[in-house]
C-alpha cells in the first residue's frame, strides 16, 4: 500500500508531500492541472527511465520518494535475492541529477532500474491506456484464466520442469555440436596420441638417457682416467694404497702412547678403509666399462625421440609431454564416449519433456474447467456496465510448443451486440469497451489473487455518467480487499471515493506550480459541483453533489 508520496523539483511541481490511506481514492483536477504530472512522477520510483527535461529547476536535481506498507506482500525472499534491507515500511527513491545522471535507492541501498522495476511491478499497478492494449494479449488472458483456476503452485511446478527441459536441451546441443567439432579433430589427436604413447615417457628419462649418452660417447676418455686413477692407487712402489698401509701401520704403533695418537690412528684406519673401496671400485669400472656402438646408436635413438616430440608440441621437459598425452587421451575418450553421452543425454530430455507435457496437460484441464465461469462473470458484469449484449467465445488449443506459461494457444474473441460476428479484442472493440472490460478482469482479479495497490489513469473515458457510477461502484468494490486509486474526470466516480484529493495550479509571480490537496466533505461537493456545472455554481449542481456523495 502506498503510505506516502513526495515529489521535488518535478515538471511543474515543486514540492509536493502527500500522504494515502487504504480504501479507495480519486483524483481530481482540471485539464492540465497535473494529473499526468503526479503520475509521471510516480512512475519514476516505479522504474520508468529519467528525462531530463522533466526538472522543474534545471540546476537542481529532482526526487522523488514512495513510502509503501509491503508486510502483506511476500516480498522476503524478494529483498534477500538482491541482498536489501527488508523493512515493512519500505522507501524507493529516486535522484535526478542536473547532468542527467539518474540514481535509485531502495531503503537507502542503491540498486539498478531493473531491481527497481521488478519490485515496483509487486507494489503498483498503473493502469493506462497502454494497459487496457494488454488486455489483448494471450499472455494476460491466460493469466486471467490461471487466477481463477488457481494455478499458482501448477505454473511454479511447470516452470520449473520447463527450466530442466530447456537446460537439458541446451546441453544435448553443445554436445551434438561439440561432437561436429571434436569429430573433425578426432583422427589427428588420435595420431598424436599414439606417437606419445608409442616413446617410453616417464619422469626423468631425458635425464637418464643424456646421461647415458655422454658416458658411451666417450668411453675411451673414461677408460684412461679410470687406468689412470687405478695406476696411482695401486703401483706397488709409490701407489696411494701402498703407502697408506706403511702409514697404517706406523700409526697403530704410534696409539699405544696416548689418547690422542689412538684417535688419530682411528682417522687413518679409516681413511685406508675408504681409499681401498675406491680402488676396489676403480678396478670393477676398469672391468665393466667398454664401448658398445649399438647401445649408443639406441640411446642416440631415443633421445632424438625425445627431443622431436619437444619441438613438435613446443615443449622442453618430458613432464610437458605427459601433460599433453593425458590431455590427448581424453580428448580421444570423449570424442569416442561422445555418441553414449547423446544417447543418455536425449533419454534424459525425452523424460523432462514428458514429465513438462504432463504438467501443461493438467495446467490446460483446470484451464478448461474455469473457462465457463469466466465467461459468465465477464458477462454478467459488463451487463451492468451497459454492454448487455457483450459475449465472449473463448477457447483453448494445444500449442506446438511449451512456453513460459504452457502448451496452450488460446482463442479469445468478443461480440458487443447480439447477432455480432466474433472477433479479436484489438480489432472489435471500441476503447470504452476496452476500459469496461479490463475494470470487470482487474476486480475478478482482486477476487482471486492479492493484488498490489492499484491506480486507474482515466479508466471512464469515454462512457456515460450512469455507467461510470457502476464502474466507481466496482473500483469502491475492489476497494475492500486492496488499495485502489482513480484519476478521474466523473463526478459519479470521484464521489465513489473514501478519499478525494484534487490536482490544482498555482501562480506564485511569475510561476505556476502543481500541488494537490485531500478535500473535507463542503470542499468535495464544491469540486463535484464544478465537475458537473462548471465554475459558476448552481443550486442544482449543489444539490446533485449533495446527492452524489449520499
Amino acid at each position: 500500500m502506498l503510505v506516502h508520496l513526495s515529489i521535488k523539483n518535478y515538471a511543474l511541481i515543486d514540492d509536493l508531500n502527500v500522504a494515502f490511506t487504504k480504501g479507495f481514492t480519486c483524483i481530481t483536477g482540471e485539464t492540465g492541472a497535473g494529473k499526468s504530472i503526479l503520475l509521471g512522477g510516480l512512475s519514476l520510483v516505479l522504474g520508468k527511465r529519467a528525462d531530463l527535461s522533466s526538472l522543474r529547476n534545471k540546476e537542481k536535481k529532482c526526487i522523488i520518494e514512495a513510502e509503501f506498507q509491503i508486510d502483506k506482500y511476500n516480498l522476503k525472499s524478494f529483498f534477500q535475492e538482491n541482498d536489501l534491507d527488508y523493512e515493512e515500511r519500505t522507501i524507493i527513491r529516486r535522484e535526478i541529477q542536473p547532468s542527467g545522471k539518474s540514481r535509485a535507492f531502495i531503503n537507502d541501498s542503491p540498486v539498478t532500474l531493473d531491481v527497481l522495476t521488478r519490485l515496483g511491478s509487486n507494489l503498483i499497478d498503473v493502469h493506462s491506456q497502454h494497459q487496457t492494449l494488454q488486455l489483448t494479449e494471450n499472455d494476460f488472458q491466460l493469466k486471467v484464466i490461471d487466477a481463477l483456476a488457481g494455478n499458482k503452485d501448477l505454473l511454479a511446478d511447470y516452470g520449473g520442469k520447463l527450466r530442466l527441459f530447456k537446460a537439458t536441451s541446451k546441453e544435448l546441443s553443445e554436445l551434438i555440436e561439440f561432437q561436429k567439432e571434436a569429430n573433425k579433430e578426432h583422427d589427428y589427436n588420435s595420431f598424436l596420441l599414439q606417437e606419445l604413447q608409442a616413446a617410453p615417457l616417464k619422469l626423468g628419462l631425458q635425464e637418464e638417457l643424456e646421461e647415458q649418452y655422454e658416458q658411451l660417447n666417450n668411453v675411451e676418455n673414461i677408460l684412461e682416467l679410470i687406468a689412470s686413477g687405478h695406476q696411482l692407487l695401486n703401483d706397488e712402489q709409490v701407489g696411494i694404497v701402498s703407502l697408506l698401509t706403511e702409514l697404517k701401520q706406523l700409526m697403530n704403533r704410534l696409539s699405544g702412547y696416548g689418547s690422542q695418537y689412538a684417535d688419530l690412528n682411528q682417522r687413518v684406519q679409516s681413511v685406508f678403509i675408504e681409499v681401498d673401496d675406491i680402488a676396489s671400485e676403480l678396478q670393477t669400472y676398469q672391468e665393466d666399462t667398454e664401448a658398445n656402438p649399438q647401445l649408443l646408436e639406441e640411446t642416440n635413438s631415443k633421445l632424438q625421440q625425445l627431443y622431436d616430440l619437444q619441438k613438435k608440441h613446443g615443449v622442453q621437459e618430458v613432464s610437458e609431454l605427459l601433460e599433453i598425452r593425458e590431455g590427448l587421451s581424453e580428448k580421444v575418450s570423449v570424442t569416442e564416449n561422445l555418441e553414449a553421452d547423446i544417447e543418455k543425454k536425449e533419454k534424459e530430455l525425452a523424460a523432462h519433456k514428458t514429465a513438462l507435457q504432463k504438467a501443461a496437460d493438467v495446467l490446460t484441464a483446470k484451464r478448461k474447467k474455469v473457462i465457463p465461469e469466466l465467461k459468465k462473470q465477464l458477462e454478467d458484469s459488463l451487463k451492468a456496465l451497459g454492454m448487455a449484449s457483450a459475449t465472449f467465445k473463448i477457447e483453448l488449443f494445444k500449442s506446438n510448443d511449451f512456453k513460459a506459461n504452457g502448451a496452450d494457444g488460446l482463442t479469445f474473441l468478443f461480440s458487443a451486440n447480439k447477432g455480432g460476428d466474433y472477433g479479436e479484442l484489438k480489432k472489435v472493440a471500441s476503447g470504452g469497451e476496452l476500459s469496461r472490460i479490463m475494470l470487470t478482469i482487474k476486480s475478478i482479479l482482486a477476487k482471486y489473487e492479492n493484488l498490489p495497490t492499484i491506480m486507474f489513469d482515466e479508466i471512464d473515458t469515454g462512457v456515460s455518467g450512469e455507467i461510470s457510477g457502476k464502474m466507481g461502484d466496482i473500483m469502491q468494490e475492489m476497494s475492500r480487499s486492496m488499495q485502489v486509486f482513480s484519476i478521474t474526470h466523473l463526478p459519479q466516480v470521484a464521489s465513489k471515493g473514501d478519499h478525494h484529493f484534487k490536482v490544482y495550479k498555482q501562480e506564485e509571480g511569475a510561476v505556476t506550480k502543481t500541488n494537490m490537496k485531500e478535500l473535507e466533505q463542503e470542499e468535495r461537493v464544491v469540486e463535484l459541483a464544478e465537475m458537473l456545472g462548471g465554475k459558476e455554481l448552481s443550486d442544482s449542481a449543489m444539490a446533485h453533489a449533495r446527492q452524489l456523495l449520499n
